[in-house]
């Protein structure tokens, strides 16, 4: 299995899991919180057959990669992807983060620029900035945050239950857009990753990411549904767009957060149109 490093802690590497696919322009799909780059295959199977080079990777603690015990911030979590686009020598790449993987997009804009990037897709993002504060009224109290990480050291298993259904809004979709053995296939997904990084990763969530946005000189399409119950539409991609002087945003009526797995046929047309490329199907 194709692995990068991207650094060591005590006696081990650590190494980050990619696959890389196909050819053609590349795409890099960058993944949600807690889950892994197995969790595109609603898109990246129609990006393949639609002519382009598809790279997925798991983010450091999660996935096959590597599980330090450090690292879980987005100066860090950027750096691993400068390091994978580095190594394949990507050029003229489109960049699609959903969730979580939205961040790594939007600081790898604003601190490395887009010498190797063309467009940006971002997926029910977690940009500009969730933390409420005295300058930021519109984000989000702390303790909400706090409470979360109390309840993934106390039983972290029964969060990612609750944590998939917010994700999916199970209540509404469940039978549906999301069957019982998708449930439990994110779930399981979810339980392999780090514990000690599914609790860091949740203080990378409150990071201000409105430094970054000036930075950003290429398109960017913003996708995400306005019953979000994960990262609130209102405070997140609603907000976000007039703040990017070239972004579009497509608002899903009725989606949820985790869009790639239950809105798999919008997701696709809207990015196809952003992207310029041809129709994608699925099977």
């Amino acid at each position: 299995m194709p692995y990068i490093t991207v650094g060591k802690e005590n006696s081990g590497p650590i190494d980050v899991y990619y696959e890389d696919h196909g050819s053609g322009q590349p795409i890099v799909l960058i993944h949600g919180f807690p889950f892994n780059g197995a969790t595109w295959e609603k898109l990246s199977t129609p990006l393949l057959a639609a002519g382009y080079r598809v790279i997925t990777y798991d983010r450091r603690g999660f996935g096959n990669s590597s599980q330090p015990s450090t690292g879980y911030d987005y100066d860090t979590l950027s750096a691993d992807l400068d390091a994978l686009m580095t190594k394949l020598d990507l050029r003229d790449t489109i960049l699609v983060g959903h969730s979580m993987g939205t961040g790594e997009v939007t600081r790898y804009l604003g601190k490395y620029g887009s010498r190797r990037v063309s467009r940006a897709v971002l997926l029910a993002p977690l940009a500009p900035f969730l933390l409420k504060t005295a300058d930021n009224p519109e984000g989000v109290d702390k303790s909400l945050f706090e409470g979360f990480q109390s309840a993934i050291i106390e039983d972290r298993f029964a969060y990612l239950t609750q944590f998939c259904k917010a994700f999916f809004n199970w209540d509404e979709n469940k039978g549906t857009r999301v069957s019982e053995e998708a449930f439990r296939g994110h779930w399981d997904i979810g339980a392999r990753g780090s514990a000690k990084g599914t609790h860091d990763c949740v203080a990378a969530w409150l990071t201000d990411f409105r430094p970054d946005l000036p930075r950003i000189d290429v398109p960017v399409l913003i996708v995400q549904g306005d019953q979000d119950n994960v990262l609130p539409y209102a405070k997140t991609g609603q907000r976000l767009q007039p703040m990017l002087p070239d972004a579009r945003l497509v608002t899903l009526k009725g989606a949820p957060h985790g869009i790639p797995w239950t809105h798999p046929r919008e997701v696709a047309q809207a990015t196809a149109e952003f992207i310029g490329a041809k129709a994608m199907s699925h099977a």
